[in-house]
């Protein structure tokens, strides 16, 4: 067995000594206390998206294609109408694929395709979003698989919430501290925690043929939801 030699057993404990000191300097010299602030907001929403799609099935793949891109633009020619000079449509997917039959002890035979297409139609016409269902229904789509209400500029209703949660968390200290006969000296550290914002989904379903034009599809966009919280520790002494 090998010996350490003195001189380098005491340097050893030194240096831990320093090195537990330096990691205790990186607390706070007095105590502390830490709290979590929580604040959640609630914003009426402002900007609409809207997932219209046709579905078209042929016997052979270009027959699909066709039949599919002529039925959208039928579509989209109606829904522009609609639309005002800020909002916006583009393509969010698109497939071509075979239909197969599977027969008894035989191999699969490809009997069609076909054909989806789908846009994501951006507007912040909240009023016109059951208008624009319908319209598109009417002119041929035949699949609306998503609606969200939400907030255009979502930076600034998370920058409020989070104002709410440090305020609220230095409250919490505060009260904390002033029930135990001490005061804040100063905020030692605050971290962001949760950040969420809840947009609002709702299920669209277009009447078809003479109930639609007596009975439009109604729709209710609800408010968006921001969550903000923060952890804060800071140092408390003795008034």
């Amino acid at each position: 067995m090998k010996k350490i030699p003195i001189a380098a057993g005491v340097f050893l404990l030194i240096a831990s000594t320093v090195h537990a000191a330096q990691q205790r300097d990186d607390r706070p010299s007095q105590p502390a206390i830490t709290v979590i602030g929580e604040a959640t907001i609630s914003a009426e929403p402002n900007l609409a998206q809207i997932d219209v799609g046709v579905v078209t099935q042929a016997r052979t793949a270009p027959e699909a294609s066709k039949e599919n891109a002529e039925r959208l633009t039928r579509v989209l020619a109606e829904v522009k109408k609609l639309l005002g000079k800020d909002d916006e449509v583009k393509t969010s997917g698109y497939s071509l694929t075979p239909t197969y039959r599977y027969p008894q002890g035989g191999k699969p035979e490809i009997v069609g395709y076909t054909a989806s297409n789908t846009v994501r139609i951006k507007s912040n016409r909240l009023d016109q979003v059951g208008r624009l269902i319908d319209a598109a229904m009417q002119a041929g789509a035949n699949n609306v698989n998503r609606l969200v209400f939400t907030l255009k500029d979502e930076q600034a209703a998370q920058l409020e919430a989070l104002r709410m949660a440090s305020a609220k968390a230095r409250t919490k200290a505060e009260a904390i501290a002033g029930s135990l006969g001490l005061e804040i000296v100063k905020i030692w550290s605050i971290t962001e925690g949760e950040r969420a914002i809840q947009p609002v989904f709702r299920q669209a379903m277009a009447a078809r043929g003479e109930a639609l034009a007596a009975a439009p599809t109604p729709v209710e966009p609800g408010t968006v939801e921001i969550r903000s919280t923060v952890t804060l520790t800071a140092e408390i002494s003795e008034k």
